[in-house]
């Protein structure tokens, strides 16, 4: 399966959710998936790492128009430039699994496209998962802020660590498709 994490770039390699980003990295590698990210560093560069040296693929999707001054990671096995933020966004969310680490406003957009896309099923039926408190908290505003029912929070999966979170793609990846099966017209 392809899992792509989303999560800060603004985490340095000393940080808790670094280390749980390569620990995630990790997780999933052994377990034969190929990691997908934005390519760059934080989040990004920590899941590539715990990947890489899990012995796993690990692929970045970065943007063309940013090469002047971003970098991609050192782990990546593989770099697919996007033209636009737009594209790159639409090339994360076609993995099998997304997981959302802990982030800022471009994490959480990259969320909420996702989220929208599965409650307009403009998407596969794939599950998003979301770690640690902070998405519960965000998901519980969510319920009392804005327009949406039990069915819509139903597409996401909140979890409270990585282990938690690998737990979670392993046992309800054949619930998802059973999903597309029961969403299918």
């Amino acid at each position: 399966m392809n899992v792509t994490v989303f999560g800060s770039a603004r985490v340095d390699g000393e940080s808790k959710e670094y280390q749980d980003a390569r620990d995630l990295g990790g997780l999933l590698a052994k377990r034969g998936h190929t990691i997908v990210s934005g390519g760059y560093g934080g989040v990004m560069e920590a899941v590539s790492r715990g990947a890489r040296e899990a012995g796993g693929r690990v692929l970045g999707v970065t943007v063309a128009a940013w090469s002047q001054r971003l970098s991609p990671n050192i782990y990546l096995h593989e770099e697919r430039p996007a033209a636009t933020l737009f594209e790159r966004l639409e090339a994360l969310v076609e993995s099998d699994a997304l997981i959302a680490l802990p982030g800022g406003a471009g994490t959480l957009g990259e969320v909420a496209l996702a989220w929208n896309l599965r409650q307009m099923q403009l998407m596969p039926p794939k599950l998003i998962i979301l770690v640690g408190v902070g998405w519960h908290r965000l998901v519980d505003a969510f319920s009392r802020e804005l327009i949406v029912d039990e069915r819509d929070l139903a597409l996401l999966t909140l979890v409270e660590n990585i282990q938690e979170a690998v737990a979670a793609l392993t046992s309800k990846a054949s619930q998802t498709d059973r999903l597309s099966a029961s969403e299918s017209p």
